[in-house]
């Protein structure tokens, strides 16, 4: 999102800072969207303001608009709730088979499903379904097999998977050529479809759709089956290993656990070594870390995996990376990672992705942190912490001060700053990671939101039209 845009000095960050004001509303949806953790609260605001700032923004844009950050949010940011509620939001206005294909495209986990109806009747279920979240989540539906159904079902949710099948009236395929059966014969077929036997006619589809209408889903081989079963935890975590049934997620997720179990250093660290990280998150690898210090240069090795092939930023780099108070703040309120953890991340990887970088860190002050790689870098930036208050203004004239020579200036903030920043020498990027109304970027620099490694991505695109 390109900031240059009016400045109005009537806006103010939370710090007291003059702030840019947005007149764009697709440009104001997106910088509240894409680091949005859905209804958690925030250092400065709680989450029902951004949740209702986000509805009242959508009203104001087209479908196109907001279909495209919905997307942009589910698949480059990882997001997973907030696209749910921009669904929501597109029902009350819109209707055709575009919102039932957006649906479809944004649900891509099977528990999303029943979040998607939860969202849709968190004022009370006296709301009917219209008929285009039906035929999305019926599309959605057929998008998945017994294994992931049966893995994200759960027992003790208010609305489950056979609600939305239901609901939704999901239809399965039949056998094609297969029509001896009547609708009613079919039906107690498939009621059925749990018997080791297999019933003769049916087809796959209507067999899954048999198991979820009855409950009789074929349990998964996953670590909480197991674990609550009560099977030994360091027997199970060695064959879900070997058997590369452990996913990254849940792989960083259980360290921990591995670890207190006994398991053995080097299959760990050779599962680390083996998983796939390309829908991993980076700050994953810091929360992961900080329970399992001793796979730090796995951890370190895994989250840089992807960068091997990606082309370098040319020329110099200097970037400054927020460690005031507010970026302590924690994303949600079950999750051991802050903001600052996230801006971490990306400064980890960012540094990898540059040719030469000199990085800095500020509050009040702005310190510049020994020129090392990975999680070094990070221990580095937090011994020189210095959370009074934040001046971005001051820290970028100290770095052109310190750093005259270089080409481009990467921000990582969520641009709650008591002044406000000098327009860039050559090209300024301001990373957001917060979801807050009002920010400091305006003029020349480039405001990007959220804090997924796609920023990295749309950097190059953008110096690649310069």
């Amino acid at each position: 999102m390109r900031s240059n845009i009016k400045f109005a000095n009537s806006a103010r960050t939370h710090e007291g800072g003059l702030s840019t004001k947005i007149l764009n509303p697709a440009d104001r949806l997106r910088r509240s969207v894409m680091a949005c953790m859905l209804f958690e609260d925030s250092f400065y605001e709680d989450g029902e303001t951004v949740a209702n700032r986000i509805s009242a923004a959508i009203k104001q844009c087209t479908f196109e608009e907001v279909a495209a950050i919905a997307i942009e949010a589910r698949e480059q940011m990882k997001l997973r709730h907030v696209p749910l509620l921009i669904v929501r939001e597109l029902l009350r206005f819109h209707t055709g088979r575009k919102v039932g294909d957006l649906i479809e495209r944004v649900i891509q986990r099977p528990d999303e499903m029943a979040e998607l109806l939860a969202i849709y009747w968190k004022n009370g279920k006296d709301q009917p379904l219209t008929s285009q979240l039906k035929i999305g989540l019926a599309r959605a539906f057929g998008k998945f097999n017994e294994y992931q159904l049966a893995k994200w079902s759960k027992d003790n949710s208010d609305i489950k998977l056979r609600d939305v099948l239901f609901l939704s009236h999901a239809r399965p395929r039949v056998r094609l050529g297969d029509d001896k059966f009547t609708k009613a014969e079919r039906k107690g077929l498939m009621q059925g479809a749990h018997i080791d036997a297999r019933p003769s006619g049916l087809s796959d589809d209507e067999m899954l759709y048999g198991k979820v209408a009855y409950g009789v889903l074929d349990t998964p081989d996953t670590w909480e089956v197991q674990l609550s079963a009560g099977a030994d935890k360091k027997e199970t975590f060695e064959r879900l290993i070997a058997e590369r049934k452990l996913g990254a997620l849940a792989l960083l997720r259980n360290l921990r656990g591995m670890i207190e179990a006994g398991v053995n250093d080097s299959l760990i660290a050779h599962a680390i070594n083996s998983m796939k990280t390309e829908r991993v998150l980076p700050f994953r690898f810091i929360s992961a870390a900080k329970y399992a210090p001793r796979f730090e240069p796995e951890l370190e090795s895994a989250m840089f995996r992807c960068l091997d092939e990606v082309p370098k930023l040319g020329g110099n780099t200097a970037l400054l990376v927020d460690h005031s108070h507010s970026m302590d703040n924690k994303v949600s309120e079950k999750s051991d990672i802050t903001r600052f953890d996230a801006a971490a991340a990306l400064a980890m990887i960012l540094r990898e992705t540059t040719d030469r970088c000199r990085v800095f860190t500020f509050a009040e002050k702005c310190v510049e942190v020994p020129p090392r790689r990975g999680f070094g870098m990070l221990q580095a930036i937090r011994d020189v912490r210095d959370p009074v208050s934040t001046k971005l203004g001051k820290a970028v004239r100290h770095v052109y001060e310190e750093f005259p020579e270089c080409d481009r200036i990467i921000v990582i903030t969520d641009e709650q700053s008591q002044d406000r920043p000098p327009q860039p020498h050559g090209r300024g990027y301001i990373i957001n990671v917060e979801c807050y109304e009002n920010g400091i970027g305006y003029g020349n620099w480039v405001t990007i939101s959220g804090w997924s490694e796609a920023v990295i991505e749309y950097i190059k695109a953008n110096e690649a039209q310069i």
